[in-house]
């Protein structure tokens, strides 16, 4: 048996129904997860093969049920190439919702802003996305049954998803910021000439995560929604210093929002 299969196997045992939408829950906005209801729980320390998180602001579970009468499996808390994980298993979680069913993947994360017009505390909904991590975690040999060996990433983030989140945004008179997400390494923050390159780029905003996820399930036949958080301002926009600290209060600050609009999106997908 694959790891994967180990995997799947494991929660199927604990799972009655089949999730079709698949959310991961990045630093400081795992609160979602909690909304869940008839959830099951399970720590990614007792699946098979799952890597184990290491962040502040991480759950490190799987929950399992009911939200907005769709069935769900969402990530509290996600991998990340700088705690020392291969992409192989940071990626990992994505390859197990595809074989459980998942047909959609609502990620979110939190970021900072390059966009000099943004303020921390604003919702962006991702439009694209630049690998700045220098790493694809398809490379090596392609298993044709996961997917095809050159996949196509010129709509990474579904445009019907994205029409429908702008929409129930309007709906709720929630500001939703529309940008390009860069993904770097970390996790030391970025320098000021870093956050003017990125900008220079086409970058608005940045963060450490997300990139490897989508390519893998868009490598899947997933389709994917990207919302980002925009938890500080980057490197030399503002006279101060960055910490995670920050990142944390403001995911806090917003979650109101930020549950009502993913509320209102899993609602809507048909």
């Amino acid at each position: 048996m694959s790891f994967l299969q180990e995997a799947v196997t494991f929660i199927q045992e604990k799972v009655q129904d089949q999730p079709k939408i698949g959310l991961i829950l990045g630093s400081g906005l795992g609160m979602l997860a909690d909304e869940i209801n008839n959830p099951v729980v399970i720590s990614y320390d007792q699946i098979p093969h799952f890597p184990t998180s290491t962040v502040e602001g991480h759950a490190g579970q799987l929950v399992i049920g009911k939200l907005e009468e769709k069935i769900v499996i969402a990530m509290q808390g996600r991998f990340h190439l700088y705690e020392g994980h291969p992409l192989d298993a940071v990626t990992f979680p994505i390859r197990v919702m595809k074989a459980l069913g998942v047909e959609s993947l609502l990620v979110t994360n939190a970021a900072g802003g390059v966009n000099t017009s943004f303020e921390p505390g604003n919702l962006m909904l991702m439009q694209d996305h630049i690998n700045m991590m220098y790493r694809n975690p398809l490379i090596g040999p392609n298993d044709a049954e996961l997917g095809e060996r050159f996949p196509d990433m010129s709509t990474a983030y579904d445009a019907e998803l994205r029409q429908l989140a702008e929409k129930v945004a309007e709906q709720q008179g929630i500001t939703l910021q529309k940008g390009v997400y860069a993904g770097v390494l970390g996790p030391s923050y970025e320098t000021p000439a870093e956050i003017r390159m990125i900008r220079a780029v086409g970058g608005d905003a940045v963060g450490m995560s997300t990139v490897p996820e989508v390519i893998v399930a868009r490598h899947a036949g997933i389709r994917v929604l990207g919302i980002s958080c925009i938890t500080n301002m980057a490197a030399g926009i503002l006279p101060q210093p960055l910490s995670h600290a920050e990142v944390m209060e403001t995911a806090e600050r917003v979650k109101g929002d930020f549950i009502q609009l993913l509320h209102g999106i899993l609602k809507a997908i048909g």
